[in-house]
């Protein structure tokens, strides 16, 4: 009788061993599958940045100046190389030496290196949101006419503003680390540590979403007065019965084809980061990596939508293109 009573519980048992070593296969698989696209996205983010920070850099040689626009992708390509950069490092700190990630001078350094790269990145672009705002939008009002003539101290102004900004982010963290480490040495247990080692990045989200949303509002209010603009434009020209592919109606669609594709970005950027850094980088799980690969998708791939937007960088992608596909065929260019 014992016998069957074995034999009925070790039925049991296998099929729930196949299907545990099943989920630890497939979760093992999708590991490797986002660790591949990381790595992909990484060396793609890097070789489109470093092209705009190049193809910048040449021109200001060879022309002896360099103009507004292309000052700001140059310093957003550098700042995006630092985010993902940073943002990487971190990531494998964090999952190789789980005890090197939880010391202070760890915390700290990787702490502010995100968070330096991380804000010029974001307002570089809102500024470059701006720039295109007041170039290309139409508005009677005086207030945008003073603001229109002056696009340079305006840029350098919003990012004055955007310092006491940073300035005020990095004083916060570092006295929530600050807390954090009082209440480390103060009780050295493993449950201790861990347990205020999360409250520490549960402040440091609400923290970083706040100072994150100022970009983002910027960035958005630019794009309804350009819509507003362009609507406007459009008025005009069926009231003066010419057509709507004029050069202004073009550039107003360019301008917010190149500011949208940056919101949606931001925004599945912003999502991605908020859950990842609720994550606490504790393990090594599929959620942790897919919310790093969906944010990632933004310094990797907004500067291809900034090369495809700008007719030098365009140009000079294809001309680079040309030459790599007449090398692979053996031709002289």
């Amino acid at each position: 009788m014992s016998t069957i009573v074995e034999t009925r519980s070790n039925m049991k048992v296998l099929p729930m061993a196949k299907s545990a070593h099943f989920n630890q296969t497939m979760n093992l698989i999708i590991l490797r599958t986002l660790e591949i696209i990381l790595s992909v996205e990484f060396i793609i983010g890097n070789l489109g940045n470093v092209f705009i920070a190049l193809v910048n850099c040449m021109d200001w040689i060879k022309r002896r100046k360099i103009s507004l626009a292309d000052q700001i992708l140059t310093a957003l390509a550098l700042s995006r190389i630092g985010v993902l950069w940073s943002t990487t490092i971190a990531l494998v700190i964090s999952l190789q030496n789980q005890d090197l990630w939880m010391t202070e001078k760890i915390i700290r350094m990787i702490n502010l290196t995100w968070m330096v790269t991380n804000h010029f990145s974001l307002w570089l672009a809102s500024c470059l949101g701006i720039f295109y705002f007041l170039k290309i939008a139409n508005f009677s009002n005086s207030a945008f006419l003073y603001l229109k003539w002056r696009v340079k101290k305006v840029v350098s102004m919003t990012l004055l503003v955007s310092l006491v900004l940073l300035f005020l982010n990095i004083v916060l963290i570092n006295t929530q680390i600050d807390a954090w480490v009082c209440g480390y040495k103060g009780n050295l247990s493993d449950s201790f540590c861990s347990r205020k080692f999360g409250q520490l990045s549960r402040i440091s989200v609400i923290i970083n979403t706040v100072f994150l949303s100022a970009p983002f509002t910027v960035s958005l209010m630019t794009v309804l007065l350009q819509i507003f603009s362009l609507w406007k434009h459009l008025k005009r020209m069926q009231h003066s019965a010419k057509g709507s592919r004029d050069a202004s109606t073009m550039a107003h669609v360019k301008a917010l084809q190149t500011v949208i594709a940056f919101l949606l970005l931001y925004a599945l950027y912003f999502l991605s980061f908020v859950q990842f850094w609720v994550s606490q980088f504790v393990a090594k799980s599929v959620i942790v990596l897919f919310c790093l690969a969906a944010g990632i998708v933004f310094p990797s791939g907004h500067p291809f939508v900034l090369i495809l937007g700008n007719s030098k960088l365009r140009q000079a992608s294809l001309s680079v293109l040309g030459g790599l596909k007449c090398r692979f065929k053996d031709v002289d260019p």
